[in-house]
């Protein structure tokens, strides 16, 4: 680990952290995913709907789940990692954009699943991601190590392949925003330790 780099088990009180993060790492589809789980309410954001779900306790994704990283007297970034059970086969997506990532997971089960690992832009590039990425791998013991990201994404996709993941399987992934480039998402995983 990078010796500027402490990594804690994150709190009920770092959600709203965590779900800056899990959007930054999403390249904004968490705050589109909450967006559409607001279905019209008044009130809430999508980034305030992300920090109430960090704070729950139960279901995969939470504070519970994840680790923050500090560095220079701040929040460097975050991951929040899983061992993934049998009860992803029963996950049925609303919405379509969803059942690539969705299909990719479903075929990982039993395995320590990376959902989320972000850096905050200012901070990349000097060893933030691979510390937190080596705390994961810890993390799984005994377990394959899984993840999904964009076939776009070249900083990620160089970093988890020097760090012992191969790619397992691609599927075309349909773009949330006008904007969007098209691309693939791309499973990798890490044999057991």
């Amino acid at each position: 680990m990078a010796p500027f780099v402490t990594l804690r088990p994150a709190t009920r009180e770092d959600a709203a952290e965590l779900a800056i993060v899990a959007d930054l790492a999403s390249h904004g589809v968490a705050c589109w995913l909450w967006l559409g789980e607001l279905a019209g309410s008044c009130g809430d954001t999508p980034m305030e709907l992300g920090r109430l779900k960090m704070r729950r306790d139960d279901g995969y994704g939470s504070w519970r789940h994840a680790v923050i990283a500090e560095a220079y007297g701040e929040t460097a970034g975050a991951a929040i990692g899983y061992a993934l059970g049998d009860d992803v086969r029963d996950i049925e997506v609303d919405r379509v954009a969803l059942q690539p990532a969705v299909d990719l997971q479903k075929t990982v089960i039993g395995s320590w699943f990376i959902a989320t690992l972000g850096v905050y832009s200012h901070l990349r590039g000097i060893g933030i991601g691979k510390s937190i990425l080596d705390d994961q791998i810890e993390r799984a013991g005994t377990l394959p190590v899984s993840l999904i990201t964009a076939s776009d994404n070249e900083a990620a996709l160089a970093l988890y392949r020097k760090n012992g993941f191969s790619e397992r399987a691609r599927r075309q992934a349909l773009s949330v925003f006008e904007s969007s480039r098209k691309h693939e998402w791309v499973l990798l995983t890490r044999d057991a330790r």
